[in-house]
């Protein structure tokens, strides 16, 4: 990723301990496996003490930095680290992040953990900003999916609000999303929409998903409360939000990249939701180098 702003990218409150220290003790389980680390406990007598640097290789944006934390303070509670770029942080290439201090065995053997969090929550964090940049601007704000990692959903999505995105729903449960099966197995879009409204409480919102002008002017009347436009070039698209007026929140979909994010941005459309920012992100290239 080039080309990430400087300085801090967002003011998200970090999620606290209490929700990751499960899932990074479950992490560091699956990895000790049956006998611990074997390979580090051979070598490393137990007496020895390390500095270690975690440093950005690569330039984008910092997610996950609690987790690394736990990591270490999971495997050794004696372990020391100090937070040099907080989540949200713009980093480049040799920006340290953090530094871990104490027992030797216990950065070694929690450092693959630390990695894997801090390197894939960071890519999604770098991806969502790089995004959000490319519709800088407009009113446009570009938001994620249900399409996460199962397990790592309040992690994945945590790490789209650092970059600057918003969240869509996070279950089945926040919200109605009529979707294209939903239409074609109820017999049409309004009593799709009708059925539903019929069976929810007052304060559960409904969003229809359309892929045509023609489902757009069947939902429009019952009043949504979004409309999901689905693989809309931006010709279409424009029509589509000119329709909907304000009446409906919009929302834009369908194989966007920054490359083409703008250009649907320009019409005007509340949200670009993109699955790819969750479910098929690079990691960003973070590394653990001892500080010598």
């Amino acid at each position: 990723m080039t080309g990430v702003v400087t300085g801090v990218v967002t003011g998200v409150v970090p999620l606290p301990d209490l929700m990751l220290e499960p899932l990074v003790r479950a992490a560091l389980l699956e990895d000790l496996g049956r006998a611990g680390d074997v390979t580090t406990n051979a070598i490393v007598p137990d007496t020895l003490r390390t500095r270690c640097v975690l440093r950005a290789r690569e330039p984008g944006v910092v997610a996950g930095i609690d987790l690394a934390r736990l990591a270490f303070a999971l495997v050794d509670p004696r372990l020391q680290v100090i937070v040099h770029r907080p989540d949200g942080a713009a980093i480049v290439p040799g920006d340290r992040i953090a530094t871990v201090e104490g027992p030797a065995r216990g950065v070694l053997t929690a450092e693959r953990v630390a990695l894997n969090y801090l390197s894939h929550l960071s890519g999604i964090a770098s991806a969502t900003a790089r995004v959000v940049r490319a519709v800088e601007g407009t009113r446009t704000r570009i938001c994620c999916t249900r399409k996460t990692i199962p397990g790592l959903r309040a992690l994945q999505k945590y790490a789209v609000r650092v970059g600057g995105g918003a969240n869509h729903r996070f279950g089945l449960d926040d919200a109605v999303l009529i979707k294209d099966n939903h239409i074609a197995i109820a017999g049409g879009v309004a009593v799709a929409i009708e059925r539903a409204r019929q069976a929810i409480g007052h304060l559960v919102k409904i969003e229809v998903e359309v892929d045509t002008l023609a489902q757009l002017a069947e939902a429009l009347p019952l009043r949504p409360d979004a409309v999901l436009l689905d693989n809309m070039g931006p010709d279409l698209l424009a029509q589509a939000v000119s329709m909907i007026g304000g009446r409906a929140v919009s929302e834009a979909s369908g194989r966007v990249t920054p490359d083409t994010a703008p250009a649907l941005a320009a019409t005007g459309v509340d949200l670009i939701s993109i699955g790819w920012l969750t479910h098929s992100v690079s990691v960003l290239d973070i590394g653990l180098d001892h500080d010598a």
